[in-house]
């Protein structure tokens, strides 16, 4: 497995899947082992997806000072991953609260990024509010589901302040198509790849500052794709649709029925809308 050195020096790894034009993947979680994304729905038969394990998760090292798993400092990692595969620009794919990652490094190095996707993506690192309601119009739309009742019932009390333990398990469905044992399995596997010491750090006071991402977004000229599923109460439609107006050169891009992941709830359609920018 191939490695790199981080800036402080710990090692890092990522996996290649091919030997076609290079997309470089950060993953969500946060701070999740990014063997989850897979072949993003049968996307490495066209490009070779290099998938970076963050710091402390996957094969990559542990670092020694764990404030250094705050998002903003993360940026070092990615540039010094495109520094070590020797690409003058890349082509960017970020996952959920990858994408907070993927909009710090855009910002900070606009002219080292050809293409971005951003994939169902976490809104802290710009700023947008996404409300009770938001989510809640979002999960009505599931209304005819076995298991909607507890699980929106689970999501009223989240979005109301009253959350439980069990109300974040009770509303695992609505980030899948389908509640089958394949997004059973999905769900159980998070807790052993996620590093929860990490993601407790990823967004510790001082990783964000929306304004000044938003003015290095408004002027990031290259072609971003913003890629929503029609059911995700993680990333309402309506915030999708204004975190693309947040660039110059931005698609939308609603997956119908699909969730949080929408390269497992429809692989064709995904392959299509990602596609579309990477051609």
């Amino acid at each position: 497995m191939p490695t790199f050195s981080a800036p402080d020096g710990t090692r890092l790894a990522y996996h290649a899947s091919s030997d076609g034009p290079p997309l470089i993947c950060l993953p969500g979680g946060p701070m999740r082992d990014s063997a989850y994304l897979g072949t993003l729905g049968g996307l490495t038969a066209h490009h070779d997806l290099i998938r970076l394990d963050l710091r402390g998760t996957g094969a990559s090292e542990v670092p020694r000072d764990p404030a250094s798993y705050r998002c903003d400092r993360l940026v070092d990692d990615v540039e010094a991953l495109r520094e070590h595969l020797g690409l003058d620009r890349m082509d960017l794919l970020a996952h959920s609260a990858g994408a907070n990652l993927a909009a710090l490094y855009t910002a900070r190095h606009p002219h080292r990024v050809s293409r971005l996707a951003l994939i169902t993506p976490s809104v802290y690192a710009v700023g947008i509010r996404i409300s009770a309601e938001d989510r809640l119009a979002v999960a009505r739309l599931r209304g005819s589901e076995p298991w909607f009742g507890p699980a929106f019932t689970a999501l009223e009390e989240i979005t109301a302040g009253r959350a439980t333990p069990d109300s974040w398990q009770a509303i695992s469905p609505f980030a899948h198509a389908r509640w089958d044992e394949a997004a059973r399995a999905f769900d159980e596997a998070d807790a052993k790849e996620k590093n929860a010491e990490a993601a407790t750090a990823y967004a510790a006071e001082g990783a964000f500052d929306p304004a000044e991402t938003r003015a290095a977004l408004a002027d990031f000229t290259s072609p971003v794709l913003v890629l929503a599923g029609e059911f995700d109460i993680s990333g309402p439609p309506r915030a999708m649709a204004e975190y693309a107006e947040l660039f110059p050169n931005a698609q939308l891009e609603i997956q119908p029925g699909a969730g949080h992941m929408p390269w497992l709830d429809d692989a064709e359609r995904f392959l299509v809308a990602v596609g579309a920018l990477l051609t």
